[in-house]
């Protein structure tokens, strides 16, 4: 449905303007401005293409200013839907948010941050992209977050922006009831995700490459699903276990609450099971990696790119559209934008009146 912005439609009044230019340009033209007894001789030497079309300057003036009325009165076009077709996986990013993630054993920004926080700035440049990596704008890309229980925060979406808005929001357990790191159980319900979109019934295209990211501190310590037995279910359905450790093996500074209330920094030891991150990747047909720079990152990207893509329709539903700044189809063709098109008139209007058809006042 095409229409105008309620609070601009007032606008067009100013289309009135038109009618008044072009009788004030008409008026200019009959005035007499130079005196000469008979133009006889002038009818018979016959006139031109350009003097019969003299009038096309004038009009594209007019054109112009009626454009811009009507751009100003901000045309849109109403409920939009579009069809998008982009080729990609299907993945799910398993996020640890326990509280040994609190472990302030890396840097961003030159200033030191803890884990939860470089995990997501590492799996926010893998799905939007970011000092050098393109993003995975043709994935469809889910998001399960988990401590002691698992929870899907994020369905299997190309809207990744919404996507990495819910991974921003994700905060470490804050009760030792919640606290905990159930591998198992969060690989095992991502796979489950993975499985669905896989049986989906309708249209659209299976993926035929599935994938789990997890990104964790790798200490199972919850859960009732073994994280090898996960591992197999992953195997079971096809889907590829991506392993990423996050944080260093030793100690790192841990912020503890001191009795006067405040935060202190303290070591504790910190140790990531990369025996088992392993081995569970192995199971699947995966890789583990250290998410510790762009680089460990870009390895990710290289291997996930050589999986098989499918063709994915994206259906996109726009409030509206902006016709004075965006095209529009008519009858098949595409129509450029209305400011557009109203610069071009101007453009053409002074070409005209400064070259074969400029005339004398």
């Amino acid at each position: 449905m095409t229409g105008f912005h309620d609070s601009s439609a007032w606008w067009l009044l100013l289309l009135a303007a038109v009618p008044l230019a072009w009788w004030a340009a008409r008026r200019a033209r009959r005035r007499s401005t130079i005196a000469y007894p008979s133009v006889a001789a002038l009818r018979a030497a016959g006139t031109s293409w350009v003097s019969r079309t003299r009038w096309l300057p004038l009009a594209l003036r007019l054109a112009a200013l009626a454009l811009l009325a009507v751009c100003i009165a901000r045309p849109i076009k109403a409920n939009e839907q579009t069809r998008v077709f982009v080729e990609g996986i299907a993945v799910e990013l398993v996020v640890d948010r326990s509280s040994s993630m609190l472990a302030m054993d890396f840097q961003k920004d030159g200033r030191r941050a803890d884990r939860l926080t470089a995990l997501k700035d590492v799996a926010g440049r893998f799905v939007l992209g970011g000092e050098g990596l393109a993003g995975r704008p043709g994935d469809l890309i889910g998001m399960i977050a988990f401590a002691r229980y698992a929870d899907s925060t994020c369905p299997l979406t190309l809207d990744h922006d919404y996507l990495v808005q819910v991974l921003q929001g994700t905060e470490v357990a804050g009760t030792r009831t919640e606290d905990g790191t159930a591998i198992g159980e969060a690989v095992a319900l991502a796979a489950e995700r993975l499985r669905e979109a896989t049986d989906r019934g309708g249209d659209l295209p299976k993926p035929k490459s599935k994938a789990i990211i997890l990104l964790t501190d790798g200490e199972n310590n919850a859960g009732d699903i073994p994280p090898m037995t996960a591992a197999e279910i992953c195997k079971t359905y096809g889907i590829t276990l991506y392993a990423v450790g996050m944080g260093t093996i030793g100690e790192a500074p841990y912020p503890v609450q001191t009795p006067f209330g405040g935060t202190q920094m303290m070591p504790v030891p910190v140790k990531i099971d990369e025996k088992l991150l392993k081995e569970m990747a192995a199971a699947t047909g995966g890789q583990y990696f250290r998410a510790t720079d762009t680089r460990s990152l870009a390895q990710i990207y290289e291997t996930i790119d050589r999986l098989e893509k499918t063709t994915t329709e994206q259906r996109r539903y726009l409030q509206f559209r902006d016709l004075a700044v965006e095209g529009s189809d008519l009858a098949g063709l595409r129509l450029p934008p209305l400011l557009l098109l109203a610069f071009l008139a101007v453009a053409a209007e002074l070409v005209l009146s400064h070259t074969r058809w400029r005339t004398l006042p």
